[in-house]
């Protein structure tokens, strides 16, 4: 949707996404932080309110003391353009005379970018901090950011003369998991996040971005590039092994991840993660955790096998480390070098 460049202010833009918002999950915003905090009524039926819009940003009625949906102008690269997202903002003011009510609420943000590290990887992390930062992939929240007057923001950025309103909201309603898992203090446990549908196989590979366009910093450094052309050239090792319908990838495990690599062999599976640490001791230090709550979590659909995949090959620690594992509880857990 492409608007007027001089009809374009915050304030519409708010009114806008308040009156747009009716036909999804966020424009329940407020019924939602009603429940989740157990107010006696519901503080109004917009996302924002003339109280928290201001001429270059505007966030979510009450979200000054929460993880508060933002909107805001960004100057990057010499473009002007509209941020929309999530935000910790850690500056102190009368409705927000401590930070120490934010400390929590990081902390639970770092524990669902670390359950769900993919589930936001189209969108990117800046803050400011006396300067704007450059753009990172999302992630948990280092301590030092966690100070007086810095501000971070988690999202995406449109360009000012084509501002699509349904994309921000679709976003918005992305976003509620993480919101809600964080605004309950971790009682709401996050079923509604996409991918949570019942594990069901289904043959085939999606293809992705890979490095043959990229500089070699990127080859090296990029782990989404690196991670996608491992799980191709993995893809067609199984596919030659096993068979075209039988291998398939990013299957969601039903507990709200996916599952890189999936071989079925007669309905039993073998699952596949990718990592792409240097060592394979990074690399099974990552993987082994998020192969066994794949398998055993509930819910999930267990599997025969649990193969971690790297680029380096197994050296005598892997191999003995893997060996006590499967001896002492058991576990079939193994390593292959792609």
């Amino acid at each position: 949707m492409t608007n007027n460049l001089n009809a374009i202010s915050i304030d519409n833009i708010a009114n806008q996404l308040n009156q747009k918002s009716k036909s999804y999950f966020i424009g329940k915003l407020q019924e939602i932080r009603t429940e989740l905090k157990g107010l006696k009524r519901r503080p109004g039926y917009n996302i924002f309110s003339s109280q928290t819009i201001a001429d270059e940003w505007a966030f979510h009625h009450g979200g000054r003391c929460e993880l508060q949906y933002n909107i805001g102008w960004e100057t990057v690269s010499d473009i002007y353009e509209l941020r929309h997202g999530v935000a910790f903002s850690f500056e102190t003011s009368r409705t927000l005379p401590s930070l120490d009510v934010l400390v929590p609420k990081v902390r639970l943000f770092n524990d669902f970018l670390r359950m769900y590290p993919e589930i936001y990887s189209d969108m990117r992390m800046w803050h400011y901090q006396e300067n704007r930062s450059t753009d990172s992939m999302p992630g948990p929240i280092p301590f030092e950011l966690v100070t007086k007057g810095c501000f971070l923001f988690m999202g995406k950025r449109q360009t000012v003369d084509k501002i699509d309103y349904d994309v921000i909201l679709e976003d918005f309603d992305r976003l509620l998991p993480l919101y809600k898992y964080i605004e309950s203090n971790n009682t709401y446990q996050p079923v509604s996040l996409p991918d949570t549908s019942p594990f069901e196989f289904k043959p085939g590979c999606t293809i992705k971005a890979s490095a043959t366009v990229a500089t070699y910093a990127q080859r090296e450094l990029n782990i989404k590039l690196r991670h996608n052309e491992l799980q191709y050239a993995l893809f067609q090792r199984l596919v030659s092994k096993y068979g075209i319908d039988n291998v398939g990838t990013e299957l969601t495990s039903g507990i709200g991840t996916s599952v890189d690599i999936v071989v079925n062999m007669n309905g039993e599976y073998y699952y596949y993660e990718i990592k792409t640490a240097a060592s394979p001791r990074a690399c099974l230090r990552e993987a082994i955790g998020q192969l066994l709550e794949y398998s055993f979590w509930p819910g999930a659909q267990p599997a025969t096998r649990l193969i971690i995949v790297g680029e380096s090959p197994a050296d005598n620690d892997c191999i003995e480390y893997l060996r006590r594992l499967n001896l002492k509880f058991p576990l079939p857990i193994y390593y292959e070098q792609v």
